[in-house]
């Protein structure tokens, strides 16, 4: 019975990141998402009181997407150089795909859910960055008095921050092509670590 319940729950969800991205959320009905889901539309009531409470769900399976895709693309074998290449371009792909979700989920944590739910959500993220650096400490590819638990989360945020500002605001900070944007933040960082 569970198995059902989270295919019912998954398909609300993949159905809602799908018809958000090509409508938007305001333009977006209960009705578009069950019928994309292909489930009842009570049936969104029993996970969701409405449109809006979709939102910390989406949040949550945003972050998951995100790092379930560098976990897939990230070895342990790997430098440290080429584990922050891969956590760059999969932030910046992530955050192409799902500009719109994203903006939802920015704002609608904003206007009801709390901001503390968010950082909740990051904590696997941030354990296995952490587990990260302290391995590149070990391997000597980061300056040793490298303050990991602050490093953490400022890069991970810095990272998402670049691609936000140039995917959802058009920003480029001075840096017009994005494999040069990306350099350039890879450079940023790996010089804050020496």
């Amino acid at each position: 019975m569970r198995v059902k319940k989270q295919e019912k729950f998954d398909a609300i969800l993949d159905a809602a990141f799908k018809v958000i991205e090509e409508k938007g959320f305001e333009n977006t009905s209960i009705s578009d998402i069950v019928k994309r889901a292909n489930v009842a539309q009570g049936t969104f009531y029993l996970y969701f009181k409405s449109k809006n409470d979709l939102v910390p769900a989406i949040a949550e399976e945003l972050l998951s997407k995100t790092y379930n895709m560098v976990m897939e693309h990230v070895e342990d074998t790997m430098t440290f150089d080429q584990k922050l290449k891969t956590i760059i371009d999969v932030t910046f792909e992530i955050t192409e795909n799902y500009k719109e979700v994203i903006v939802l989920c920015y704002s609608g944590l904003a206007y009801g859910h709390s901001f503390g739910k968010w950082e909740e959500m990051y904590v696997p993220y941030y354990n296995w960055m952490e587990k990260q650096l302290k391995l590149a400490q070990e391997r000597n590819e980061i300056a040793q008095n490298t303050k990991i638990q602050f490093s953490v989360q400022v890069i991970i945020n810095m990272i998402e921050q670049t691609a936000e500002r140039r995917y959802l605001f058009n920003s480029t900070t001075g840096v017009d092509n994005i494999g040069d944007l990306k350099k350039e933040l890879f450079n940023f960082v790996k010089r804050a670590m020496i």
